[in-house]
């Protein structure tokens, strides 16, 4: 088969290497999927460049764990009338070698879910990580009705899908942007209201908008950069889920004073969610896939043999939605 993989770490141009690649079969309880859309995601670009050094211990990796195609065989264990179904991966490169970066994979069958008729492979490929992870961070806690959601970086990959979970589910959604694009978009996915990211006068702005009223959840972007002037519109016993600290990635916290406003910080990772979480969020997507309910942004869309561009362009950033490559 024809994949994309790297036997080093490095730049995508450097270490990207594309031809034949041995097929995989399916082990007993696997299917076998022809990949029609891969998707491309930060945490792709970070392993690719070294983020896990023990991550080529077992050889060389195919990359990406999101991606969607047609399930062609089954393992021993696995209904034959699973074949011809249309799926969407979770977790495919997640403590494996092999993702989504080929013309096959072959994964344990509850990794490769059911994608409804109506909804396109390039929507399947985004559905892993950035609507599972936002599901995770808007409902962790229970639900989100009449609450105030406060979503960070909301025109990015998560923070867009996680503007749509709250608003879908009756909260007032509040979302940081920083540029008139950004802006956009959070306002195109249904917020309430944007601003700009957290400082003192932005939170008074918030807290006109509000009436006083203190944010109930934060779905939070940036952890460090955002922990002390979120902290100041929290309410009490409110909640933070955050699934990423880019600027500081070690940051500090002021423990006393967060004890004493009895919150809780939630960390969220797509690859460890309990079973339970994966589920819901599967559930979910399934429903509102079906009903047309998402709206599912595309970045850009490269070939297999351009997915060291595909890797440059997560990089660079400044994109609104997934990058997809297609073998």
């Amino acid at each position: 088969m024809k994949a994309a993989w790297f036997e080093k770490f490095g730049t995508a141009e450097e270490v990207l290497l594309v031809g034949e690649y041995t097929t995989p079969e399916p082990k007993a309880g696997e299917v076998k999927i022809r990949i029609k859309a891969s998707g491309v995601n930060p945490s792709d670009t970070k392993k690719r460049a070294g983020a896990n050094p023990a991550l080529l211990d077992n050889g060389s990796v195919i990359p990406h764990s999101d991606g969607s195609g047609v399930i062609e065989a089954v393992g021993i264990g696995v209904s034959e009338a699973r074949i011809g179904e249309r799926v969407w991966t979770y977790n495919a490169q997640y403590g494996r070698n092999e993702g989504t970066a080929a013309e096959f994979v072959c994964l344990p069958a509850e990794q490769a879910v059911v994608l409804p008729d109506n909804a396109s492979f390039e929507a399947g490929a985004m559905m892993a990580i950035p609507a599972m992870t936002a599901h995770r961070a808007v409902f962790a806690d229970g639900a989100v009705k009449d609450q105030i959601i406060l979503v960070t970086g909301g025109a990015g990959r998560v923070g867009y899908y996680a503007i749509q979970w709250a608003k879908a589910s009756g909260a007032t959604v509040i979302a940081t942007a920083s540029s008139n694009a950004s802006i956009a978009e959070c306002e195109r996915a249904g917020a309430d209201l944007v601003v700009g990211h957290p400082s003192e006068a932005v939170n008074t702005i918030i807290l006109d908008f509000t009436k006083g009223r203190k944010i109930d959840r934060v779905v939070e972007g940036d952890f460090g950069a955002n922990l002390l002037p979120v902290l100041d519109i929290l309410k009490t016993s409110g909640i933070i889920a955050s699934y990423s600290s880019m600027t500081d990635m070690n940051p500090k916290i002021p423990f006393v004073r967060m004890m004493f406003m009895d919150i809780t910080i939630r960390l969220v990772l797509v690859y460890a969610m309990p079973e339970s979480a994966k589920q819901a969020a599967i559930s979910d997507i399934t429903t509102f896939l079906t009903k047309g309910a998402l709206d599912n942004r595309i970045a850009a869309t490269y070939t297999l043999d351009e997915i060291a561009k595909a890797h440059e362009t997560i990089e660079a950033g400044n994109i609104y939605g997934t990058v997809l490559v297609t073998p």
